[in-house]
């Protein structure tokens, strides 16, 4: 079976693909059948940038999609080897991408799929990978109230300090003293508490 046999988005899309990013998905490919725990140790080293993250995101949609269509569900050999490449590209994207959208794109792949040990993963990739303003984007751009609650459940985690950097950001205050109050108040963090009350104040001055 052939790329073209998927359809003419994904030989499309395929087809647009730079060899180094070809190159990854064949290493992710060929060691699908080892199984660990980790994501970052089944993928082989290669260079990876925004452009591949972009390419690689484009590529799992236009296989979820299709893979969904009606045809391809009847189609048993078929779906079996398109899920075999979604879940090739889904395999890079977690160990490399800090993309708010494709962290957004996988926990949502991984809701639809009822896969919550995922979902954990995800989450755990969440906190030691993506910036603090990428986790508040996630909050920003999700619809999930499951995505919402893990993004800011990590928020929460991460230490006041680095939280407490979005304050002065319009797009992530809100975002930023939820986190505070649900550190404060969740984890008894008397710095969240601070840095809560002192927020407030100022905003409450520049409202005089």
């Amino acid at each position: 079976m052939t790329i073209k046999d998927f359809g003419g988005r994904i030989a499309s899309v395929w087809e647009g693909l730079r060899p180094m990013t070809r190159n990854m998905l064949v290493g992710a490919l060929q060691t699908s059948s080892t199984s660990s725990p980790n994501p970052s140790t089944k993928t082989p080293k290669f260079s990876y940038d925004a452009h591949a993250d972009w390419e690689l995101s484009r590529l799992l949609s236009a296989l979820d999609e299709r893979s969904r269509s009606s045809d391809v569900q009847g189609d048993t050999a078929t779906l079996i080897e398109m899920n075999q490449l979604a879940d090739a590209c889904a395999r890079v994207l977690e160990a490399q991408s800090g993309s708010a959208e494709v962290f957004i794109q996988l926990a949502e792949r991984a809701l639809r799929k009822h896969d919550y040990k995922k979902l954990d993963s995800l989450a755990d990739r969440l906190a030691e990978r993506f910036s603090v303003g990428e986790i508040a984007e996630v909050i920003r751009q999700t619809d999930s109230p499951q995505i919402r609650a893990i993004a800011y459940e990590t928020l929460a985690t991460l230490p006041v300090q680095q939280v407490t950097q979005l304050l002065g950001d319009s797009l992530y205050a809100d975002i930023a003293a939820a986190a505070l109050e649900q550190k404060a108040f969740e984890y008894e963090s008397d710095e969240a508490k601070e840095a809560l009350d002192q927020f407030d104040a100022e905003n409450f001055r520049r409202d005089e």
